[in-house]
């Protein structure tokens, strides 16, 4: 376990919330970037579409797999010691995919690469920043700690989308290998509290705790209603700039975005990756404000209600260079806002004991969602030479997350909160 007092300090901006946020913006802006790797890739060995997107998918079922497993690593053995096998399992497995050649190399490294986020992500760090948070704090406290995510985004697609101009494909992900592992330097800054507990003890509250939530229809319902928001970040990250470099109208000369240098549809689509990333940051801190003070399952279904008719106009309407950033900019705001809503839920109704591990497997359904609309999407492309069925199941799937909140019990469990 990690040793600290076990009374969380008072104060928001703790080292353990700073380092936990470096951590989560050096991870996604790694993973943030792969969708800007579809074409090269897939240019550089005469790939389909599905291929490159099969591996992108397999890293994001692996992710969520790996998730309850980091989780409950964290929670039992200590956070620090999850974070550096995931980030070594993550620079691995961008060091491998550096040199596969064959779909199949490139679909298995991703299954560490997959891992490595679990390890480096939302599951273990909100857990612990969740655990050094005062109650008054906790709810805008994994709201910055997921807006990190989103600025890891800001920079991560157009990083890598520059870094190309430079060097090959493979160099990147040698770069982004030695990203991952020099953040761990600041880890040693990471102390969590952890309530006092015999194994013995531990053990019991687990099964307790797990056996309860799972009997739980609330449980479910939040464990089925995250599957669109993997879903829908899913298939935007994996195949969003190809789709803006593809069937977006023209940059014209004289065009604002023309310029200030943004002169291709693939840089605007790697553009559009970053503004999702901006407008999110702003989006998710406004959701932790706003879940210390509403009920959560209400502003989850508002959420999801929004992304539902943002997706729906922009599908319905020209794809020209200001609706992409008008959609970006919308959905972005929206974007991960769900994930310290989620999270801050699951520990309000079961618990901060083993957050992790609950979190963990709710994001497991999160990700299943990403699976589907990662591969989907190369799928549907290579069958049908666009995405537009692709995105009408995502605007489905993203309205019954919308209504599946409604009926969540918001309160705590009377075990839940004993063992918190």
């Amino acid at each position: 376990m990690d040793r600290a007092s076990p009374l969380p300090p008072a104060s928001i901006f703790t080292s353990v919330l700073v380092v936990g946020c470096i951590i989560i913006m050096v991870s996604f802006a790694v993973r943030a970037s792969f969708g800007v790797f579809q074409i090269p890739i897939a240019e550089e060995f005469g790939w389909l579409r599905a291929e490159f997107s099969l591996a992108i998918a397999i890293q994001n079922l692996a992710w969520g797999i790996g998730q309850p497993v980091f989780g409950a690593m964290a929670d039992k053995l200590g956070s620090r010691k999850a974070i550096i096998l995931g980030a070594l399992v993550y620079a691995a497995g961008l060091v491998l995919s550096s040199f596969a050649v064959t779909p199949t190399e490139h679909q298995i490294y991703e299954i560490l690469v997959g891992f490595g986020v679990a390890g480096t992500g939302f599951g273990v760090i909100l857990a612990i920043v969740g655990r050094a948070s005062s109650d008054d704090n906790r709810s805008m406290s994994l709201a910055i700690a997921t807006a990190a995510g989103s600025a890891g985004q800001v920079f991560g697609a157009p990083l890598a989308e520059w870094l190309l101009t430079m060097m090959s494909w493979q160099s990147v992900f040698l770069v982004f290998a030695a990203a991952i592992l020099g953040m761990l330097a600041f880890l040693p800054l990471m102390r969590a509290p952890t309530p006092p507990a015999s194994r013995a003890q531990l053990e019991e509250s687990m099964g307790a705790i797990l056996t309860k939530a799972f009997r739980d229809p609330s449980y479910t319902l939040i464990f089925l209603g995250f599957f669109s928001c993997g879903y829908q970040l899913g298939f935007i990250t994996a195949h969003f700039p190809a789709f803006v470099t593809e069937m977006c109208g023209p940059i014209m000369p004289g065009d604002i975005l023309h310029n200030i240098g943004i002169t291709t549809t693939s840089a605007l689509g790697a553009v559009a990756i970053s503004l999702i990333g901006l407008a999110n940051i702003a989006g998710t801190l406004a959701a932790g404000w706003a879940g210390k003070r509403y009920a959560k399952k209400y502003l989850l279904a508002g959420i999801y209600t929004g992304r539902t008719l943002i997706a729906a106009a922009f599908i319905l309407t020209p794809i020209t260079p200001a609706t992409v950033l008008l959609f970006s900019a919308g959905m972005g705001a929206l974007w991960l806002a769900t994930v310290p809503l989620t999270s801050g839920l699951i520990a309000h109704i079961y618990g901060l004991r083993y957050m992790g591990t609950l979190y963990g497997i709710v994001f497991f359904s999160h990700q299943l969602g990403s699976f589907m609309g990662v591969w989907l999407g190369g799928k549907m492309y290579d069958l049908t030479g666009d995405y537009t069925l692709v995105w009408w199941i995502g605007i489905g799937v993203g309205a019954f997350s919308a209504i599946v909140h409604l009926p969540v019990r918001e309160k705590p469990m009377g075990l839940a909160a004993k063992a918190a």
